[in-house]
C-alpha cells in the first residue's frame, strides 16, 4: 500500500502536467502576400513547471528546417530567409506565437511549434501542434477616402487633410486627382494622403484618388469623388454685417414713416375735439340763460 502512494506521489506532477500544460492555435492560417501575419502558439503557464526550450519548424515540400529556437542562451533565428522577418514576444509567458513581418510566397508550408517544459521534479515535457499556412495575393481594394478631423468643410486658412485608404497585398501605390471644369482629371500627389497646410478658397471642389498594386495585374481602383467645401469666414462675416445693416436701416425707414403718419394725423384729431369742446360748451350757456345768448358771447 505504502508503494502504491509513493508512485501516486512520484507521477502526480506528470499527471498535473498532463491535464494542464497544452498548445492551442489553428490548424490552418491563409496570410496575405507581402503582409504581416501570425502563428498563435499558447498554452496557460502551470505553477512548478519552466519553459526550458521553444521551437518552430516548417516543412516546405521536400525540405524542412527550424526557423527559430529559444533556450538558456537567448534566442536564436536558424534560417537566413526569416532572418528580420521573424519574432516572438518575450515576457510574455504562456505566448510564444511567431510573428512573420512580410509572407512571402514560399512561405507557404507546414509550421510546428514545439515547447519544453521541466517539472519540480526534473521531469521533461513536450507539447507541439502544427498550423499550415497558405500564402495569397490580394488585389487592391476600393479605396475610400477619410477626411481629417475637421470634416469636408473647413475654414480657410485650417490645415487638413485626406487619406486614400484601400486593403490588398502590400505595396499599395496611391494617386490623388482634382475633377476639373473640363472634366479632365488633374495629378497632385503620388502619396496616401493629400494634404493641405493653410486651406484657401481655391481649394474648394471635388477630389478622388486611386489605388492599385502588383497582385491585382495592373488593375486601377477608383474611390468615390468627395466635396471639399471651404468656408471664407471674412466674406461670411462682412455678409452678414451687411444683412445687419440692412434690416437696420429698413426697420428705422419703417419707424419713421408710421411716426409722420401719426403725426400729420394727430393736428386734425386735435382741432375736432376742440370744436367739439367748444360746441358743448355753447349748448351749457343756452340751456342755462336761454333770456340772454349774447351774454353767453361777450
Amino acid at each position: 500500500m505504502g508503494t502504491l502512494v509513493r508512485a501516486a506521489v512520484l507521477m502526480s506532477p506528470l499527471l498535473f502536467c498532463n491535464a494542464f500544460l497544452d498548445l492551442t492555435g489553428p490548424s490552418e492560417i491563409t496570410g496575405m502576400w507581402k503582409g504581416p501575419t501570425t502563428l498563435p502558439c499558447i498554452y496557460v503557464p502551470v505553477k512548478g513547471f519552466v519553459q526550458q526550450m521553444l521551437t518552430w519548424t516548417v516543412v516546405r515540400g521536400q525540405s524542412s528546417g527550424t526557423i527559430f529556437r529559444r533556450d538558456g542562451s537567448g534566442d536564436h533565428i536558424l534560417l537566413s530567409e526569416y532572418r528580420d522577418r521573424v519574432s516572438i514576444l518575450k515576457d510574455n509567458p504562456g505566448n510564444v506565437s511567431l510573428h512573420i513581418l512580410s509572407l512571402e510566397v514560399s512561405d507557404r508550408g507546414t509550421y510546428t511549434c514545439q515547447v519544453t517544459w521541466s517539472g519540480s521534479n526534473n521531469s521533461l515535457t513536450a507539447r507541439e501542434i502544427t498550423t499550415k499556412v497558405e500564402v495569397v495575393k490580394v488585389a487592391a481594394t476600393k479605396p475610400i477616402i477619410r477626411a481629417g478631423e475637421l470634416g469636408l468643410t473647413v475654414p480657410a486658412g485650417a490645415s487638413t487633410s485626406l487619406t486614400c485608404v484601400a486593403s490588398g497585398s502590400p505595396p499599395i501605390s496611391y494617386r490623388w486627382f482634382r475633377s476639373t471644369p473640363g472634366g479632365k482629371a488633374l495629378l497632385l500627389s503620388s502619396q496616401a494622403e493629400l494634404a493641405w497646410d493653410s486651406l484657401q478658397p481655391s481649394d474648394a471642389g471635388e477630389y478622388y484618388c486611386e489605388a492599385e498594386n502588383r497582385a491585382g495585374a495592373g488593375a486601377v481602383q477608383q474611390s468615390d469623388a468627395v466635396e471639399l467645401m471651404v468656408r471664407d469666414f471674412q466674406r461670411t462675416h462682412l455678409s452678414l454685417y451687411l444683412v445687419i445693416l440692412i434690416a437696420v436701416v429698413c426697420g428705422a425707414v419703417v419707424f419713421l414713416v408710421i411716426f409722420l403718419i401719426i403725426c400729420l394725423r394727430k393736428p386734425k384729431d386735435a382741432i375736432t375735439r376742440e370744436q367739439q369742446l367748444l360746441q358743448g360748451l355753447k349748448v351749457r350757456v343756452i340751456m342755462r340763460n336761454p333770456s340772454s345768448p349774447l351774454k353767453t358771447t361777450m
